[in-house]
């Protein structure tokens, strides 16, 4: 009986957790990492059942958001999302189905970028900049095309 009473209240912290903010599965093993790893995973399978905990929902709502508040590389965007503990696979997986839109946000970033940075910077320092940053050359000639 004390482990169902244990399980619940771990349930019940977890999912907090990750109704705060969406989380990774990763994050979440992080943050609750002094916990009995079988019942740890038994909560994490459980919320997975109910939809709480899906790092391929976590890729579609977390690129979405960089995509609105960001000027970000696809390079960047991938290290950002590497860094919450996504597998590249998944990663690679989602950057193959979105491809074209990935690549249009990218070159409208250095787009951006190149706009803001041309009245302090040259021409060739801000392609010094963006190629730092991990933008492909193609988006890089798209940010310097005269209009």
């Amino acid at each position: 009986m004390d482990e169902l009473v244990e399980f619940d209240a771990l349930k019940t912290k977890v999912l907090k957790y990750v109704l705060y903010k969406k989380r990774t599965e990763y994050e979440i093993r992080l943050k609750f990492k002094d916990v009995s790893e079988n019942m740890l995973d038994d909560v994490i399978d459980y919320l997975k059942e109910l939809g709480y905990i899906n790092d391929n929902n976590y890729i579609e709502r977390a690129v979405n958001e960089f995509m609105y508040l960001r000027t970000l590389s696809i390079k960047e965007i991938s290290y950002k999302l590497f860094s919450k503990g996504l597998s590249s696979k998944i990663i690679d997986d989602y950057f193959e189905k979105n491809e074209e839109k990935l690549e249009e946000y990218e070159k409208k970033c250095a787009k951006k970028i190149y706009i803001k940075k041309s009245s302090n910077l040259d021409k060739k320092d801000i392609i010094i900049f963006l190629k730092k940053k991990g933008y492909r050359e193609e988006s890089i000639n798209y940010a310097i095309e005269e209009e």
